[in-house]
Formats: C-alpha cells, structure tokens, sequence
C-alpha cells in the first residue's frame, strides 16, 4: 500500500503543468497587396530556403496560403529565402510559363534566450536589415524586430500583383 502511495506521489510530482509556449522563435510573414495594403492569399507561391539542407521548400506552389513561419538559422547572421512563381508568357516563342523568383535576405543577430526550467533555452532573433529582389515582391516591411516564440505576425510582404493570373 505504501509503495502505491509513493508511486502515486512520484508519478504527480514528475508531472509538471509543463511548457505550454512555443518553443521556438519563428518569424511569420504574412502577404499583402502593395497597392491596397489588404491582406491577400495566394496560391501559385513556392517558398523554400536557400542554402538550407535540400533548400528546404516551406511552401508548395499547390497551397493556398496568407501568411507563412520563416525559421532563421541560428548559427548564422543571415537566411535567405527564395519565393518562385510562373508567370504567363505572352510570347509565342516560348509556349512555357516562365518561372519568376525573388530572394529575401534577412540579416540579424540570434540571441540566446532562457525561457524557464519547463520550457529551456531558445534563440530569439533580433531584424537588423532586409534586402530583397522586386520582380514581384515590392517591399518587406518589418513590424517588431524582435522575434520571440510569441504566435504573432511580425513580417510583412507586399506584393505588387499576382503573377499566377493573366492580369495585367
């Protein structure tokens, strides 16, 4: 009887309320009309890592999405991303869509952080510059700098048009 009480006591005393945060610190982007500065979805987006392992793809040109986790590498002070469209050709000479891409660089410091006995240590992530290409991103604009595992968006991209319609 004893033994079962004490097994009890052990049991609930290595139960802690546990980490109920966000272990880690990824930046969300969301995407934006530049000319309305609405929210926008878009569909025709792939998005990967550049100098990732395997340039890891985050988006799939399939997926519909409005907004999209960035993660940094912490052991370094910059992560580029690449974002890939088709875009209509209106050319007859070459029947294929024609593939555009933009790059976004994020150039920042890692900070390491504590974040309790429950939840451990992670890195946040300090936004000292953005650079990026405009075939059709038009800009990238910084809401905080200061990227913590806090569930918020704190990118913005703009972009110009949608380069997966026929519009013009």
């Amino acid at each position: 009887m004893i033994t079962a009480i004490w097994c009890a006591a052990f049991l609930t005393g290595c139960n802690s309320s546990g980490c109920l945060d966000n272990r880690n610190s990824l930046p969300l982007a969301g995407f934006y009309d530049a000319s309305t500065g609405d929210a926008v979805s878009v569909s025709g987006l792939s998005i990967g890592g550049v100098g990732a392992p395997g340039d890891s793809l985050l988006a799939d040109a399939g997926e519909n999405i409005h907004s999209i986790y960035l993660p940094f590498r912490s052991t370094q002070d910059e992560t580029t991303f690449v974002f890939s469209t088709k875009a209509k050709t209106n050319v007859a000479e070459e029947p294929d869509d024609m593939v555009l891409s933009d790059y976004v660089t994020f150039r920042y410091e890692s900070i390491p952080y504590f974040a309790s006995a429950d939840c451990g240590a992670m890195y946040r992530y300090r936004i000292l510059a953005v650079d990026h290409t405009s075939l059709f991103i038009d800009s990238v604009g910084i809401i905080d700098s200061l990227i913590t595992n806090t569930d918020m968006e704190r990118i913005k991209i703009y972009l110009r048009h949608d380069p997966t319609t026929d519009e013009e």
